[in-house]
């Protein structure tokens, strides 16, 4: 960042109990790194100086007149800025270097001065830039020429121009058959060639040239310790491409998952939202999590020796779905994470699990499932802001932006809407808004409008509100019918404790109260177990709700009797106190009572 900037200043800090000397060093001592633009020139085409106006991490041009509908107005810009080592200055996009062969990979992002949207709902989108939340984008057309050592391997947003005067015959052979492999990535510069051009570094220069059409933003990554491999991805009919750079210390992980990765969540996003419409995707060992348009640069290393847990190996690939993903959510639909993170973090958070699956259906999912977002919602509130605050003001940012959105959505398509009305739905939102500039009320009305459910309480409830799922059952009266005539029948309530008890009658009846001590609606979800061992699933809508917001009273008839009852058996609605979910009460031990002591 700029030396200037106000991003240091608003933000709270203290010194810890336990902090490393570097890392001291670093935060209260050492000068900050010199970066932000420096803007030499702003003219017109002619050449003459043009007025404009700074504001801290914005700069607006300052027009002789207003400009009208469809008018075009050109201008230059001449700027220079410090690339900073991400390793240890961080930032989103920088360089990172190898002492032991002297190179460093670049990753190159943010570099320029972007246009802000101007919209038909709020007109510019023009909050500052603080750090964590991203700049709202509008489309447009790149013409880029990247100068690098000619023995550089780069990779870039758009169509290379000029392929055959920057890559090698070899390379272009290879390439050649990458784009015909479906099945498994063809290794296009190998690790043997990287290592080579390491230690040769060239002297002469190459300049690569590319074109990208209706794109939001635009960046590159370029190294001589580049291997390069890729395959083919038949997305209904078209061939899209699915790329991987990376250096040495990232194989073999990178080999094995980076493109196989990077093809898959291709497939499973346009499963689910539209055909990718663009050639390629790019993922790049970049040793962050950053995307941009078809390139995205990426986490994970092995040991020295190649190997690597699963633990990392799962992490890679997480990322690696996740800033691939980002290209349909917010690089297509349009979005502003300024003002409404959860719009692209949240939404991708969702596909990317689907895609996990796809990869690998025992895939360990972090993130998304309901009964890992309880221990957030039922945390310290005073911490816990709506999914609909902005990103920059809240303590949470990974569960608010994208854990419980991710959250409510997995729950309206496995729990409340159904697999079939939600896809659908969904669909219709991701493809009613690509390259356009959604709002939050434009997905909750496509939502309902695609899939005809009446969703309001649920967007109000688990959006606008940091209340808790908390169902359980308060009370089991169990009734058997007694014959009085030919016309008529009589209840008797049986008044024994629990449900250990049985009676000659061959029907029975139960009217169970069910309580909501946690604010939020939901389905009421029940498993009845019987005495012969079998077992029986009800789900009442959550429209059981709305005459009572406490309690609802339900009655269920059964032939056979009931063993025990347990309330959301699956752990589908996030449900944060589960010791009132059961019937008869599971009983506690002294060790159980002595951890809710603790626990407060």
């Amino acid at each position: 960042r700029a030396k200037d900037s106000k991003t240091p200043d608003i933000n709270p800090n203290k010194i810890p109990e336990k902090l490393s000397k570097t890392r001291f060093e670093k935060t209260f001592e050492n000068e900050p790194f010199d970066g932000g633009f420096n803007i030499m020139s702003v003219t017109n085409v002619d050449g003459s100086p043009l007025s404009y106006t700074i504001n801290q991490t914005m700069m607006r041009i300052n027009l002789l007149k207003p400009l009208a509908s469809g008018e075009k107005f050109k201008f230059n810009i001449n700027w220079w800025y410090n690339i900073n080592n991400h390793r240890e200055d961080g930032g989103r996009s920088g360089y990172e270097h190898f002492p032991k062969d002297g190179n460093n990979n670049y990753v190159i992002a943010q570099f320029y001065p972007r246009l802000c949207v101007y919209n038909n709902v709020e007109g510019w989108q023009n909050d500052q830039f603080w750090g964590r939340s991203e700049f709202a984008l509008e489309f447009g057309d790149f013409t880029v020429n990247i100068t690098v050592p000619e023995d550089h391997m780069l990779g870039a947003t758009g169509v290379l121009l000029n392929e055959k005067e920057v890559l090698s015959k070899t390379e272009l052979k290879r390439l050649a058959e990458a784009k015909k492999s479906f099945d498994n990535p063809v290794i296009i510069r190998t690790q043997e060639e990287a290592i080579n051009f390491e230690k040769s570094k060239a002297t002469k220069t190459k300049t690569w040239k590319f074109f990208a059409e209706n794109v939001r933003d635009y960046a590159f990554a370029t190294s001589r310790k580049f291997i390069w491999d890729g395959m083919a991805v038949d997305i209904n009919g078209k061939t899209v491409m699915a790329y991987s750079l990376y250096s040495k210390e990232a194989n073999p992980l990178y080999g094995d998952h980076s493109t196989r990765a990077v093809a898959q969540t291709l497939k499973t996003y346009s499963q689910y939202t539209f055909d990718y419409p663009y050639h390629k995707a790019i993922s790049v060992d970049g040793q962050m999590g950053m995307e941009y348009p078809q390139i995205c640069f990426n986490p994970g290393r092995p040991n020295p020796d190649g190997t690597y847990s699963d633990r990392v190996k799962y992490t890679m690939i997480k990322v690696t779905i996740h800033e691939v993903g980002h290209n349909f959510f917010p690089m297509i639909v349009n979005s502003d994470e300024r003002q409404w993170t959860w719009m692209d973090e949240g939404l991708n958070s969702y596909l990317e699990m689907l895609a996990e699956l796809a990869y690998d259906k025992n895939f360990p999912m972090s993130r998304g499932l309901p009964k890992n977002i309880v221990n957030y919602m039922s945390g310290d509130q005073s911490k816990i802001a709506p999914i609909m605050s902005k990103g920059d003001n809240v303590y949470s940012f990974g569960n608010n932006a994208y854990g419980k959105p991710a959250t409510g959505l997995w729950m309206l398509r496995e729990t409340i809407m159904g697999k079939e009305l939600f896809d659908h739905a969904f669909k219709t939102y991701a493809q009613r808004w690509m390259f356009k500039h959604p709002t939050p009320e434009d997905f909750f009305r496509t939502m309902e409008d695609a899939s005809g459910v009446d969703l309001d309480w649920f967007w109000r409830g688990w959006f606008f509100t940091t209340d808790i799922t908390d169902i359980g059952i308060k009370g089991v009266k169990k009734f058997y019918s007694s014959k009085v005539d030919e016309d008529s029948v009589g209840f008797i309530e049986d008044t024994s404790e629990g449900l250990g008890f049985s009676t000659k009658q061959s029907k029975y009846h139960y009217e169970i109260t069910y309580e909501k001590p946690g604010g939020l609606v939901m389905p009421i979800i029940v498993e009845f177990t019987f005495k012969d061992g079998s077992k029986e699933r009800k789900t009442y809508p959550a429209q059981i709700w709305r005459y009572t917001d406490d309690e609802v009273t339900k009655v269920f008839s059964s032939s056979k009797e009931i063993e025990s009852i347990l309330v959301d058996p699956d752990l589908e609605t996030a449900d944060v106190d589960t010791s009132n979910n059961s019937f008869p009460r599971e009983k506690s031990d002294k060790f159980d009572k002595f951890k809710k002591e603790i626990k407060g």
